[in-house]
């Protein structure tokens, strides 16, 4: 099986708007292109159900409905329960909320691990509960290729840690962590585990309840969808941590960490993800399978057709002495975000390459700790070169072309 690139292309309306044609995307990591149906369920919700949700008249009846149906096919994608997803403005917020949270319930001296690999977002504030007498360990990057290794790791676990925290992949390192064994490990320890989804899930939807990990967080805007995060919080952690919603929500898995009110049109145009997973395992699959089975086949697709496009790229950076890949060089161990140091201010190469159509980042991404752990000074910051499933081998060769060029 494989992907039939015009019809995945067909669902994107980005493909076919004029102002966009001859332009190479190559910025997903900063946020993907739109799918058809998140689209159309925004739009339907927008001008058909944009009242409060939940009442008893009609259009305020199947907003309701429409919120609820993004929880429940996308919680049986992840292979969760309904009730252990929940949503929220960004995967920021979402982590910031987690970590005031286990503040309250943590005592001083108790531990938590983050990493050095991760993006601030999942880093930062974990760190700050430093404040609070919480002792912080950094489980650090090896500063020559990036990885993070799991005996290390062991070297950090005692008993007084309570929470571990790492990225399921980096957004500038790019190597795919071994979710299941790290979560084993911190397990074994006694501790809860937390992963960043951010730069993985938008190369498939995870079976999260497979790989074991206790919170599981990514952005909708990266996975097709509207600016919403979406965060796993298993039953067993969930119920343990203090609220920190309304207290007459208190008993609700799903709002006990979502103290702001909810976005009801994108949390209802979230279901337009499922809509498009489901509309790939029809066309390229077929048969029966449940919501689960659907989205691991449709992430096996996304997958191999992802990494026969980053061989190509990564063939052609790997040869070149005018450039450091951070990260490993092998596609099967990485996402395709593909971040180069150039040695130089990233910026206006992404600049130049933006003149040959080339859509591509330079920054550091909020990987500032990264940067920094590998000797890339993020006041340059690094060329970033991040795609999915949709983009052509066409793409890749303008991709390749306009690198020459500018490089």
């Amino acid at each position: 099986m494989s992907l039939d690139l015009d019809f995945v292309r067909a669902q994107f309306p980005a493909f076919s708007e004029p102002s966009l044609q001859g332009q190479a995307f190559f910025e997903n990591a900063g946020g993907s292109y739109v799918c058809q149906q998140v689209i159309d369920r925004l739009t339907r919700f927008y001008t058909q159900r944009k009242v409060q949700p939940y009442g008893a008249a009609a259009a305020s009846r199947l907003g309701g409905e429409e919120m609820d149906e993004a929880r429940t096919r996308l919680s049986a994608i992840l292979g969760v329960d309904e009730d252990e997803l929940s949503f929220g403005p960004s995967t920021t917020q979402n982590t910031y909320v987690l970590a005031q949270a286990f503040g309250q319930m943590l005592q001083p001296g108790e531990a938590i691990i983050v990493t050095n690999q991760d993006h601030e977002a999942n880093t930062g504030p974990w760190r700050r509960l430093s404040d609070r007498g919480i002792d912080v360990r950094e489980w650090q990057i090896d500063p020559g290729t990036g990885h993070l290794d799991p005996a290390a790791l062991e070297d950090l676990l005692d008993e007084s840690v309570r929470l571990v925290c790492f990225p399921h992949c980096s957004n500038v390192v790019g190597e795919i962590n071994p979710v299941t064994e790290i979560t084993a490990l911190a397990h074994a320890a006694g501790a809860f585990v937390c992963v960043d989804g951010v730069s993985y899930a938008p190369h498939g939807f995870p079976d999260v309840g497979t790989l074991g990990p206790d919170i599981y967080l990514f952005s909708a805007y990266k996975t097709y969808g509207p600016h919403q995060g979406l965060m796993v919080i298993r039953r067993a952690l969930g119920t343990l941590l203090p609220n920190q919603g309304h207290y007459f929500n208190a008993d609700s898995l799903y709002k006990r960490f979502t103290p702001a009110g909810p976005d009801h049109a994108q949390i209802a145009a979230c279901a337009g993800m499922a809509d498009y997973v489901d509309a790939l395992y029809a066309h390229a699959v077929g048969g029966e399978a449940d919501a689960t089975g659907r989205g691991a086949a449709v992430h096996d697709l996304m997958r191999a057709r992802e990494e026969e496009a980053l061989d190509t790229v990564l063939a052609y950076v790997r040869d070149r002495n005018d450039l450091r890949v951070l990260g490993p060089v092998d596609a099967a161990r990485r996402a395709p975000t593909v971040a180069l140091d150039l040695g130089r201010a990233a910026g206006p190469v992404a600049a130049s390459l933006a003149d040959h159509g080339v859509m591509a980042g330079g920054g550091d991404f909020y990987a500032v700790r990264a940067l920094q752990a590998m000797g890339v000074d993020p006041a340059q910051g690094v060329l970033r070169l991040s795609f999915t499933h949709y983009t052509t081998d066409a793409e890749i060769t303008q991709l390749l072309g306009a690198l020459d060029a500018v490089l």
